[in-house]
């Protein structure tokens, strides 16, 4: 689909979207104003979209440095009277939960909406928190889509609420929702003429102790008002017949429900919760009444569970209720049509015929991500390997932070000893210099560097950690598909921008040791590495190549392309590029004559010519392909 028909001004076209191309077009329907954002998957498709149609839609947007800095530019916006909204992955509503605490208590005058893209089974996270839970600590009205059609259209009247209340609105959504594709049936664009205008109110926006106090009772009489509406919310419906059972269930879980009762012809009711925070305690109350069994569908914790056993428990209604807490549902991973089945089958005590897929049980072989053929990366850790080997130091511990560049974990590299989360490469490389005498390595790249790692480096520098620290700048944000950020000269505009560049501001808190390296150029890497480890104090290298994939794409434009193949004839087998550099692209094959040799993939080889660099008998030769 072309990202321009988003734009279209068409009420009741129908196009087939992704989740997150939904909620794009619910935000220009709903005529927001302003939108900011750090990639993060599965979000990052919102972004990509609005990189490409924001100024032809009058939005302002940008992808800020991190993900507090997003929620607090939309913020300030919002109190201006426009409409905004932030949007990021779970994990990033850590990294801006300092500010999206205290937005609940001053709230805010033009809509706005903050959307958490939670990741149950963490296809891409390092944990699979449910930031449902934030609507509960913060006080924060919340809203729960199901699929593309509710992404758009909730998204709207998430803003309604937001404005008819003055408070934020988290909107959760999950991986499953948010790269649906489905049917998304248009609605009209609500034209804009705001202009934006902050009215100073020191006393409501400025959170000294004092005013606190009073911000939070504003907050709690606040929801009591939400809480009048969510009980009539039309984003919370019941369907089916009347019956002795009842499912309650929100989010994506809905839908495997809703298949599973219609797929068995079951005669169930289900209370579908869109508008799940205030916690609709007098609908559940009179849903529950009504029924002699409640099952509570949901993925990871029993948030809607707890809250409908204690609406149970306060009025004394007298019924069963089964969900996670009973070992009815698992707690971990995302949910499937299977797994809703087989619950059913020990609630409901029916056996529930599966269809064979398969006619025998078919072992696939695992398939893990690697870095992709001419990554700089690769050759990155290549010469790092090499240095520690050289320099005889097998205890050196390895720092490493988010992004695809973790794959350093795999053999033969192994460069990834501790990961906690975005920046933390520097806190920890600081740390474990100083509580123990191993040499410290650190790896972050380019963008995570700017969204986190910057205090770290200071903390470093002031506290005289023996830390060597590499930024793998590869001129993008790659693993989320390639997004601008502060070190390129271009914004979430799409326009020109003054950049940040890496080694002066690393020179500017005054670290003497840095050095930029290319890490196609293998034998000075493997120097440079060498002399920093060796280097008592900070030491920082900047190994900058761009992503290999924005290379490919410019090269294939401009019809130049070239490959590397094996002199069969030169080649002595030993191994160094297939076992040490490991690139994708190569590998090793039993030939008719029962002996094995190493070739390269033409399909897969990017030209990038580091197995050639460091091929000791001159095997590997460059072919041009025109």
């Amino acid at each position: 689909m072309k990202y321009e028909n988003i734009l279209l001004d068409e009420s009741g076209r129908r196009e087939f979207l992704l989740g997150n191309e939904a909620i794009v077009r619910g935000a220009i329907e709903a005529g927001v104003d302003f939108a900011s954002t750090y990639p993060g998957t599965p979000s990052s498709e919102i972004g990509n979209v609005l990189f490409y149609i924001a100024k032809k839609a009058g939005m302002y947007f940008e992808f800020s440095t991190n993900e507090k800095v997003a929620l607090e530019v939309s913020a300030a916006a919002a109190a201006s009277g426009l409409r905004s909204m932030v949007f990021f992955k779970h994990v990033g509503l850590n990294v801006a939960a300092d500010a999206f605490m205290s937005t609940a208590y001053v709230g805010t005058n033009g809509g706005f909406v903050i959307i958490s893209a939670d990741d149950p089974s963490m296809h891409s996270s390092q944990n699979e928190q449910d930031n449902r839970y934030y609507a509960l600590i913060s006080g924060m009205p919340m809203v729960e889509p199901s699929d593309a059609q509710e992404m758009k259209d909730f998204l709207k009247e998430a803003f309604e609420i937001s404005e008819r209340h003055k408070l934020p609105v988290l909107f959760r959504t999950t991986t499953r929702v948010n790269h649906v594709r489905g049917i998304v049936e248009y609605g009209e664009i609500k034209r804009k003429n705001r202009e934006g205008y902050f009215k100073k109110n020191p006393s409501k926006y400025v959170i000294l102790p004092s005013s606190a106090r009073r911000m939070h009772r504003e907050l709690l009489e606040k929801l009591k008002k939400v809480e009048e509406e969510v009980n009539s919310s039309p984003l919370n419906r019941i369907e089916g017949e009347s019956s002795e059972i009842g499912v309650i269930t929100s989010g994506v879980a809905y839908n495997y429900i809703h298949d599973a009762v219609k797929e068995l012809g079951l005669k169930v009711k289900i209370l579908k919760l869109g508008f799940t925070h205030p916690f609709p305690r007098k609908l559940v109350k009179d849903f529950i009444e009504g029924v002699k069994k409640v099952i509570i569908v949901e993925e990871l914790e029993p948030y809607l569970e707890k809250e409908t056993r204690l609406v149970a428990q306060i009025n004394g209604i007298d019924v069963d209720i089964y969900g996670k807490l009973n070992g009815y549902f698992p707690r971990v991973y995302e949910y499937n049509p299977d797994v809703v089945k087989e619950a059913l089958e020990k609630i409901l005590d029916i056996k529930i015929e599966r269809n064979a897929y398969f006619s025998a049980p078919i072992e696939l072989p695992s398939r893990p991500p690697v870095l992709c053929p001419g990554c700089p990366h690769r050759a990155t850790y290549y010469a790092a390997m090499m240095a520690l080997k050289q320099l005889k130091i097998k205890d050196a511990i390895i720092t490493t932070d988010i992004g695809c560049y973790t794959l350093g974990i795999q053999k033969p590299y192994e460069m990834a000893d501790y990961l906690l989360c975005m920046g933390s490469s520097i806190g920890t490389a600081v740390g474990f210099s100083k509580a123990t005498k191993q040499k410290v390595i650190g790896f972050v790249g380019d963008s995570t560097f700017f969204h986190a790692s910057i205090p770290g480096l200071i903390d470093a520098y002031h506290n005289r950690a023996n830390v060597v620290y590499v930024v793998l700048d590869n001129r993008t944000t790659a693993m989320t598909g390639h997004q601008p950020h502060p070190g390129l000269p271009v914004n979430g505009m799409g326009e020109k921008s003054p950049y940040v560049d890496i080694e002066k501001l690393v020179r500017g808190i005054g670290i003497d040791f840095v050095k930029t390296v290319d890490p196609y150029n293998v034998k000075e890497t493997i120097k440079v590495f060498k002399e920093a480890i060796q280097h008592e104090g900070i030491a920082v290298i900047i190994s900058q190549r761009e992503c290999a994939l924005l290379w490919d794409a410019r090269r294939r434009k401009q019809g130049e392309w070239w490959i590397y193949q094996i002199n069969q004839d030169k080649c002595t087998q030993c191994s160094l590029c297939s076992d040490w550099l490991a690139c994708a692209a190569i590998f090793k094959r039993t030939d008719k004559d029962g002996k094995v040799r190493i070739y390269i993939n033409d399909a897969l080889c990017d030209g990038c010519g580091v197995c050639a660099s460091i091929c000791p008998f001159n095997a590997i030769e460059k072919k041009v392909i025109k």
